[in-house]
């Protein structure tokens, strides 16, 4: 039940407008969000590598309505790449459609996409198209089938709560598709997605086994993936391990400003692991599903709100 009341809340901007204008909820922020500007992701982004880490960076937005918007983001992710090959970082874009204007014309998202992905293609780098609500599944996995000839360092994200990723998984790996594995963020209905943890956890793991499947590794296939939870990391170190899949063919993601106790445990493996940097003002929806994915981070916002 409190899961789906923060997911509830997570659309309602209004409430992240008033939390901005106290300073206690923007420092707890900081907690999940780089900062507003691409300097201060920068500024993590540098610190995760000089801790022997690979990054992500992610400019906070969706659902943009404008096509001035939509370049805009475009032109945002532009000048990211710019800066990551100027900075010689480890570090690769993750973008979502919607931000892209995918909401007001695939022709303008599509456009928005290939210029970005040209920009990262030519600095041989990777760029995560990230996986939205589900009414936004079909589209995202259908446009990323077609860039992906042209685009081979295009990459995608499959949600295990959905009760249909299975298949998806299958089809991304006959293309030898670069795959996050993630859990899922969005308010979906039972008849499109598992609801209780168990059985989240429970396809999460055979969706991990599909995508380290021999056959899977063998087509070039890549997975990532992308969990807090220690049982999953080390069954996935541990299948790896057991199928005689080598470190670098694999990896583990993670969120910033999330079990960051387990980053060193992890690199200290031999693991690669990568993690996610937020940053942007449009930062309420994707802080609060946050809160939603981990009670803990809930509780750690509740204990500052009442400290004195």
């Amino acid at each position: 039940m409190l899961r789906t009341l923060l997911l509830y809340l997570s659309n309602k901007p209004g409430l992240g407008r008033a939390m901005d204008r106290l300073p206690l909820s923007r420092r707890l922020v900081r907690r999940f969000v780089a900062g507003t500007t691409p300097d201060a992701a920068f500024a993590v982004i540098e610190r995760l590598q000089g801790a022997r880490l690979l990054s992500a960076v992610t400019y906070l937005g969706e659902n943009v309505l404008t096509e001035a918007a939509a370049r805009r983001a475009a032109d945002v992710y532009l000048s990211l790449l710019d800066e990551i090959k100027r900075r010689d970082l480890q570090c690769v874009p993750s973008l979502k459609l919607t931000h892209l204007g995918l909401d007001r014309s695939h022709t303008l998202c599509r456009e928005n996409l290939e210029r970005i992905l040209d920009r990262a293609q030519a600095g041989a780098t990777l760029c995560w198209i990230d996986m939205e609500s589900s009414a936004y599944t079909d589209r995202t996995l259908a446009l990323y089938a077609a860039v992906r000839p042209r685009y081979p360092s295009a990459a995608c994200v499959i949600q295990a709560y959905l009760r249909r990723s299975a298949d998806d998984v299958r089809r991304l790996v006959g293309l030898g598709a670069t795959i996050r594995l993630c859990k899922g963020a969005y308010r979906e209905p039972p008849r499109l997605a598992f609801v209780s943890k168990r059985e989240v956890d429970e396809n999460y793991a055979r969706l991990m086994d599909l995508l380290l499947a021999p056959d899977a590794i063998a087509t070039g296939a890549y997975p990532a993936f992308a969990t807090h939870d220690e049982r999953l990391i080390a069954r996935a170190a541990r299948r790896a391990r057991e199928l005689g899949i080598p470190p670098e063919k694999f990896e583990i993601q993670m969120l910033y400003g999330i079990r960051h106790d387990l980053h060193a445990p992890i690199r200290d493996q031999g693991l690669r692991l990568r993690v996610l940097v937020p940053f942007g003002e449009e930062w309420y929806g994707y802080f609060v599903r946050r809160l939603a994915e981990r009670p803990a981070n809930l509780l750690f916002l509740l204990k500052n709100l009442v400290r004195p």
